[in-house]
């Protein structure tokens, strides 16, 4: 699932862009206003992380653009502003949920699952699928009851075909789980990452439908 977070506190942006990345979210991080409407065209945002006190405004403002460019975005503003009315008034603009800092990361992690879930249709945190069974939660893999190690790359491109197994998963959709806008990448690069993954799970275990995308079968033989 991919996030972009507006927080000019550098420290605070990369340590929660850090935590997330390590849960295989992808993270791309702004500072001001104009960075995050520069950002917002670039790629489909399932989360926007956004700090009200920004240097060039109020990150308010930008709560409308996200709309006009994305009404399924999900918006969670991150505030150290903790007054009644400041909240009403983010919910009211189109946010929506609230978090006043400072805050325990779990709790956004829990947010960002539910987010997740409601995306990809109230998905439970344990998939079994053929003789895989995957904890979306813990990040493990069992392949016939054996545990398998993936990379964090490749653990993010299963976690997209696993939430919604029934689905065919266009390339691009899983390319926007690898990587920010910033990031350099070969034309080959998931079918690398899907190689990797069948000689893991199986041979058989997802399925390429060509000019549609990749499905999870399950299939480990």
């Amino acid at each position: 699932m991919r996030v972009l977070l507006v927080e000019d506190d550098v420290p605070l942006s990369n340590a929660l862009a850090s935590f997330l990345r390590g849960r295989t979210f992808t993270v791309d991080q702004v500072t001001t206003l104009a960075d995050a409407h520069a950002a917002l065209p670039a790629a489909q945002w399932a989360v926007v992380l956004l700090d009200l006190q920004l240097p060039d405004g109020d990150g308010m403002t930008f709560v409308p653009a996200v709309r006009h460019a994305s009404a399924d975005s999900v918006i969670i503003m991150l505030t150290a502003r903790d007054q009644i009315s400041d909240r009403i008034r983010g919910l009211d603009a189109g946010a929506d949920d609230y978090m006043v800092k400072p805050f325990d990361p779990e709790e956004l992690m829990a947010r960002l699952r539910a987010v997740e879930r409601r995306i990809n249709g109230e998905a439970g945190a344990v998939v079994r699928i053929g003789l895989l069974e995957i904890d979306l939660a813990r990040m493990t893999v069992l392949r016939r009851g054996v545990p398998v190690h993936l990379t964090r790359k490749e653990w993010a491109v299963l976690r997209v075909l696993a939430i919604r197994p029934d689905r065919m998963h266009s390339q691009a959709t899983l390319l926007n789980a690898l990587y920010g806008f910033d990031s350099e990448n070969g034309s080959n690069t998931l079918e690398v990452f899907i190689s990797h993954l069948r000689d893991k799970l199986g041979r058989y275990s997802i399925r390429t439908v060509r000019g549609l995308g990749y499905r999870l079968t399950g299939v480990v033989d």
